[in-house]
């Protein structure tokens, strides 16, 4: 396949200032020097603050400052960006939120976490989301999650059910369940037959090691690039013929029983 800057997927695997917004907009704008223009480009979860629980602290209005700087970084690279931050949520808890701006910098999608990670204080502090998102790129269909979502193969059945060809994943997953990570991120990419690009933060905060290991993996479960465990980006070229071709090949998604998906039956999109 012939790269081109239009299809072209990065990886921007930060070690996250703790609770430093401008901190880290210095972080992510040195990391991105450079990229491609046409690309595709993630920033982890939480990418302002890292996954603090101090929503009264961290919590923005809409549009807010980080908003702001993602949508002028957006711009001036000409990139397609997804990011993390916190918005306000209505009952006093914060959102949880992956933001896609295109590359004129203008807001493309916003996605809230569905699945806050209650085992870790998460849903004490922020308010689950209720829909999933797609927006358009490069002749895909992109589907972002966050994080503890990756645990919950339905909600990215229900995004290809939806067109989905591209899973974005954002995440802070710590170093003790790494290889939950890995296996996961490959089991979402192998049953859906769609290409997975998943960002990590590196490094540490007051609470946890965070082990890196960004990855891009193809429709078929095999991985095109690894972070390790270092700050840095990874990149890689995407065709969505490639999607269509496998599918085609092995054409596993049209024996999904929809009677037991849940929902309306008549919102299955899988291509033939």
């Amino acid at each position: 396949m012939r790269e081109t800057k239009e299809n072209r997927v990065v990886c921007a695997q930060l070690d996250l200032v703790w609770e430093d917004k401008p901190a880290n907009f210095d972080k992510a704008r040195a990391l991105l020097d450079g990229v491609e223009p046409g690309s595709l480009v993630l920033l982890p979860e939480m990418f302002p603050t890292g996954f603090s629980m101090n929503v009264a602290a961290i919590g923005e209005g809409i549009p807010s400052e980080s908003e702001r700087f993602l949508s002028e970084l957006a711009r001036e690279r000409g990139i397609c960006l997804v990011a993390g931050l916190v918005t306000p949520a209505d009952d006093g808890r914060g959102r949880n939120e992956a933001v896609v701006f295109d590359p004129e910098g203008k807001l493309l999608g916003r996605y809230c976490k569905l699945h806050p990670f209650t085992f870790g204080g998460e849903s004490e502090h922020y308010q689950r989301g209720s829909e999933i998102v797609t927006f358009p790129w490069a002749g895909f269909v992109v589907a972002p999650f966050i994080c503890y979502d990756l645990r919950f193969p339905e909600a990215f059945r229900a995004a290809v059910r939806r067109g989905a060809t591209l899973f974005v994943v954002i995440a802070n997953w710590p170093s003790r369940r790494v290889n939950h990570w890995v296996t996961l991120l490959r089991a979402r990419a192998i049953e859906n037959q769609a290409y997975v690009v998943a960002v990590n933060r590196c490094g540490s905060d007051p609470k946890l090691e965070y082990p890196g290991r960004s990855l891009v993996i193809d429709p078929q479960g095999e991985i095109l690039q690894d972070a390790g465990d270092s700050e840095g980006c990874i990149s890689a070229a995407m065709d969505p013929e490639v999607v269509a071709s496998w599918r085609a090949q092995f054409p596993a998604l049209q024996d999904i029983r929809q009677e037991f998906l849940g929902g309306d039956p008549s919102a299955r999109t899988i291509p033939s």
